[in-house]
């Protein structure tokens, strides 16, 4: 897993039940002096989730919002 991708899961982890927008997920892991795209989020949330396998299930999109991570 690459450090983006391990710093993106941890902030999901440390929210867990919390929906969390693109753009706070932006501001969060990739910091404020980030310009790019939006969707980049949504590539590395596949990518998280395809290395984690059957657990990936525990991230959810929430549409139109952005992701959160859920156990249930």
């Amino acid at each position: 897993m690459s450090l983006r991708e391990y710093e993106l899961l941890k902030y999901l982890v440390d929210n867990v039940g919390i929906a969390l927008s693109r753009d706070k997920i932006l501001n969060n892991v990739w910091n404020y002096d980030y310009y790019g795209d939006s969707r980049t989020i949504d590539s590395h949330i596949k990518k998280i989730r395809h290395k984690l396998g059957k657990k990936g299930k525990y991230i959810k999109t929430m549409r139109g919002i952005g992701y959160k991570f859920e156990v249930k």
